[in-house]
């Protein structure tokens, strides 16, 4: 089940995406404390879902990563600078109520660095049911192919043009 320390990551994390502002995950070391002065790190993004499972076996071959689950309320996608984390939105709502709507996020995108952006479109073609913009040369030098999950949230596999 969740301990104390598991649910402050999620509660910022959901008063992230209920401000609407941009993230971008920074490497950090999660066992040492913040400094006075220290910016807060974003460690975790969390998706809340009406299911976990769906999701879940959405982002593992998406991500070419097994879950990590907690149970049937929780799983996360550890990516290297940061986390993807899915929550039930019943589990949500008995630990947080009233904070969040599962599948009604239209301002946030979870952005991942990629390699190879057109050899991920053309691995995703199959496991992808809902194009937004194919491989794109955006004009502020990125690569990037934008999709959504099965909730309706926006994802975005992008790399530096320099990259490619």
């Amino acid at each position: 089940m969740f301990t104390m320390p598991r649910l402050w990551p999620l509660a910022a994390t959901l008063a992230v995406f209920a401000t609407g502002w941009t993230m971008h995950l920074v490497p950090t070391d999660d066992k040492s404390p913040a400094s006075p002065g220290d910016s807060p790190r974003l460690m975790i993004a969390c998706l809340i879902t009406d299911d976990v499972q769906r999701l879940v076996e959405f982002y593992e071959p998406i991500l070419a990563l097994k879950a990590k689950k907690t149970g049937e309320d929780y799983a996360e996608f550890p990516t290297g600078v940061g986390v993807l984390a899915i929550f039930s939105k019943d589990a949500n709502e008995k630990y947080i109520p009233g904070s969040a709507e599962a599948g009604k996020n239209r301002s946030v995108v979870l952005q991942f660095r990629v390699r190879d952006v057109d050899s991920e479109y053309r691995r995703l073609q199959s496991l992808v049911k809902s194009w937004v913009k194919p491989p794109t040369t955006q004009p502020w030098g990125t690569r990037s192919i934008y999709f959504r999950d099965p909730d309706g949230n926006l994802v975005d596999f992008y790399a530096p043009i320099k990259d490619q």
